[in-house]
């Protein structure tokens, strides 16, 4: 049986799977991978919060992974991130690099993020067609994260290809090329801002190295990759689905126009309705475990789905709608515990700036072409738009 994760209906709209699979179990075993494998997909919300705080559930990939060949040819750096650790490993390096992210360090980076919001919407036609996805969605997370990680300015427009390239589904061997593509250009950057030091974060993670932090070359370069993948790809979904969002349902979008303090709130809702993350990234049960109902044996892989989560009616009375009277706070699209995205502030940040600053601009906004024709990316990891084509007025 074919992977049916990987089915363009379901990347396309894989709300209706979801809510079939929940009904049948929050927890259910499903086929994935070309060879037949079998993992556990949890769809429920109660189910996946637990599960993103199980002890008995593993990110350490390597381990996994150890005689279990895949024939695969990922670069270590991306095959091994933080995100491919458990602690104490995983705390030691995500210590390393929680402070660029706090509230007060995002807080002074608006006025960066505000500018370049502004100067990229200068390129909008005052009455005309633009593409939400090409003209903000990405280029705003981009420059933020390479900014922040002091990757020059020419350089941007290739990195950002060699990330999206690493979501490519279906496409081994492209994700591999990728991979070795960037861990070699982040090594390569390393290098020359050890000769030519800055003030830029990937400049402070090679201080941190130097003076005894036990970060070893390899690390610093699997932290640069991740940060740099990491720091965009899924504000740039997020800030594509929740414009679209926010134009099919016009309650919505009045309500951001006449009362501005209430965005933050609806980011959440809007996080919950349409998560930029479909599918977390690979864990694997250690022990026997019980999440819900379900007893899952020992080392068989476990698929957390927080786009699934995130509309189980269990958790949210009629899901399938964005309320922006809701308290969606406790969503889980940036995941749960140890490993909840530490680029959160961040990402939020980006969004509420991007979108205030969108919807200021062109009071007259709308789809350029039926929701219908919109086309969501091949990844079942992320859920974001190829392109969003929009009128300005």
């Amino acid at each position: 049986m074919s992977d049916p994760l990987s089915c363009p209906e379901l990347l396309q709209n894989p709300y209706p799977f979801y809510d079939e699979l929940r009904a049948a179990a929050p927890v259910k075993q499903v086929t994935t991978g070309s060879g037949g494998r079998h993992s556990y997909l949890v769809t429920g919300y109660a189910e996946a919060k637990e599960a993103f705080t199980d002890p008995g559930l593993s990110k350490d990939t390597a381990r996994f992974f150890a005689d279990r060949p895949s024939g695969r040819n990922l670069h270590p750096a991306v095959a091994h991130t933080m995100l491919a650790t458990d602690p104490p490993e995983h705390t030691r390096l995500r210590r390393l690099v929680t402070k660029a992210f706090t509230t007060g360090a995002v807080t002074r980076l608006r006025p960066y993020i505000r500018d370049t919001a502004d100067r990229l919407l200068d390129g909008f036609p005052d009455d005309g067609e633009a593409d939400v996805i090409a003209g903000l969605a990405v280029p705003l997370p981009v420059t933020v994260i390479c900014q922040l990680l002091g990757i020059p300015e020419a350089d941007r427009a290739q990195v950002r290809t060699w990330s999206s390239d690493l979501f490519a589904a279906g496409q081994p061997q492209r994700i591999d090329e990728a991979s070795h593509a960037v861990a070699g250009y982040m090594a390569d950057l390393i290098e020359a801002k050890q000769r030519t030091p800055d003030d830029s974060l990937l400049h402070d993670l090679i201080t941190v190295r130097d003076e005894g932090e036990h970060l070893s070359e390899d690390e610093l370069v699997s932290l640069a990759v991740l940060l740099l993948v990491a720091g965009h790809e899924t504000t740039t979904n997020f800030i594509g689905s929740a414009v679209l969002a926010l134009l099919q349902h016009p309650e919505l979008l009045n309500r951001v126009r006449t009362e501005p303090g209430t965005m933050s709130s609806m980011l959440n809702e809007l996080l919950r309705y349409d998560s930029p993350v479909g599918i977390a990234t690979f864990r694997y049960s250690t022990k026997v475990i019980t999440l819900g109902d379900t007893e899952i044996p020992a080392g068989v892989p476990v698929l957390i789905s927080p786009g699934a989560a995130n509309r189980d009616p269990a958790q949210y009375p009629t899901p399938d709608l964005p309320d922006a009277d809701r308290d969606a706070r406790g969503h889980l699209a940036f995941g749960h515990g140890i490993h909840r995205c530490l680029g959160a502030p961040l990402a939020l940040a980006e969004a509420e700036l991007g979108l205030g600053a969108l919807l200021a601009r062109f009071p007259g906004l709308r789809l350029a072409v039926a929701p219908e024709e919109l086309r969501w990316r091949r990844t079942r990891l992320m859920r974001g738009l190829e392109s969003l084509p929009v009128l300005t007025r």
